[in-house]
C-alpha cells in the first residue's frame, strides 16, 4: 500500500511541477482524494489490484480472439499474466511485447505499452489499440526487409 500511495503523490507532484501543462485544481484535487480513499480504506486497493488483473485477462482473451497474423508473436507483459519471464521486464508498465522474425538471422521487437491511462479504456477500445499496433508493426518491418 505504501508504494501505491507514495507512486499517486509524485503524479500529484510531477503534476504541480510541470511547467509546460496547465495544471487543472480539479486533477489535482482527484489524485489528492484517491490517496486519502487509499488511507482511509486500505482494501479497496486490494479490490483495484483484482479489477486491474480481471481486465488485463479480458483484454488477453480480446486480443487472442482477434489475432489473425500468426507471423507475429505476442507475449503479454502483465503481472499475473506473463508467459515468460525471461523476455518480459516486470520493472516498468504492463506493456505487450511483439516480436517478428523475418528471417534465422533477423528478428525485430516491439513493445507496445499499456500504462495506466491506457488502461482506462473500454478492454474493446484497447484491444483495438493493440490489433492497430501490430498491423503497423508488421508493415513497418516488411517495408524494411523490402526496402
Amino acid at each position: 500500500m505504501r508504494t501505491e500511495i507514495k507512486e499517486r503523490l509524485e503524479e500529484v507532484v510531477t503534476l504541480l511541477n510541470d511547467s509546460e501543462a496547465v495544471v487543472l485544481d480539479k486533477e489535482v484535487k482527484e489524485k489528492l482524494e484517491k490517496v486519502l480513499s487509499l488511507l482511509s480504506n486500505p482494501g479497496k486497493l486490494a479490490d483495484e489490484k483484482v479489477a486491474l488483473r480481471n481486465r488485463m485477462k479480458e483484454i488477453k482473451a480480446l486480443v487472442d480472439k482477434a489475432m489473425i497474423d500468426l507471423e507475429v508473436d505476442v507475449e503479454y507483459c502483465m503481472p499475473d499474466l506473463v508467459t515468460d519471464a525471461t523476455s518480459c521486464d516486470m520493472g516498468g508498465e504492463p506493456h505487450i511485447l511483439l516480436t517478428y522474425s523475418e528471417d534465422q538471422y533477423t528478428t525485430r521487437t516491439r513493445k507496445v505499452s499499456l500504462g495506466k491511462t491506457a488502461l482506462q479504456s473500454s478492454p474493446a477500445d484497447l484491444t483495438l489499440h493493440i490489433l492497430q499496433a501490430i498491423e503497423v508493426f508488421k508493415e513497418e518491418a516488411d517495408d524494411i526487409r523490402m526496402g
